[in-house]
């Protein structure tokens, strides 16, 4: 078996570029950039603006990293004999012997896929996916969260890889079998 790939898939980053721009116009509607800002009798104003700021900034955010990714064709992960390569985190490969486990965590239809390392402190990670580690390790206490979400490739193929190459290294675990 060759090793496993994924690399952007400039289609899906379309989309995603879109569905932030989407909710960022919402969000300045909610500020009131197009006119009165929208008037509820469940909510208060303070509510439309502290939403509406929100998602202006996070939707942004998202939105920004979306587009550096359209104009970045190195591949995102990469499984192999060798171990596990995840571009987002790091430039190093992750040796099998230092992957304790894999799992994958999913939430309404987004799956994950969960690295649980040795020593994590050996793989220090890069940019926003580094530090956003604190709130994966409070959800489900992995090391490093791999997302295909805007590549070529699926969680269950990247799933049958890991399965392929780390055969003999150890058993995995899913915490949600139905997720992939």
């Amino acid at each position: 078996m060759d090793d496993f790939v994924a690399y952007p898939h400039r289609g899906q980053i379309a989309l995603m570029i879109l569905g932030s721009a989407s909710f960022v116009a919402a969000g300045f509607w909610m500020l009131g950039a197009f006119g009165p800002p929208p008037i509820s009798e469940h909510r208060s104003p303070e509510h439309s603006v502290f939403v509406g700021l929100g998602s202006v900034v996070f939707f942004g955010a998202m939105g920004f990293l979306w587009i550096r990714r359209l104009f970045d064709g190195r591949e995102q992960l990469r499984i192999g004999p060798g171990g596990i390569r995840v571009t987002r985190w790091s430039e190093q490969t992750i040796p099998w012997s230092e992957v304790i486990d894999v799992t994958t965590w999913g939430h309404r239809r987004q799956t994950m896929i969960v690295l649980h390392l040795r020593d994590r402190t050996r793989f220090p990670g890069q940019g926003m996916e580094a530090m956003l580690t604190w709130l994966s390790r409070s959800m489900e206490g992995g090391d490093i969260w791999i997302s295909l979400t805007g590549t070529d490739r699926s969680v269950s193929e990247a799933i049958s890889a890991v399965h392929h190459f780390r055969a003999g290294a150890g058993s995995l675990r899913r915490l949600s079998d139905d997720c992939v």
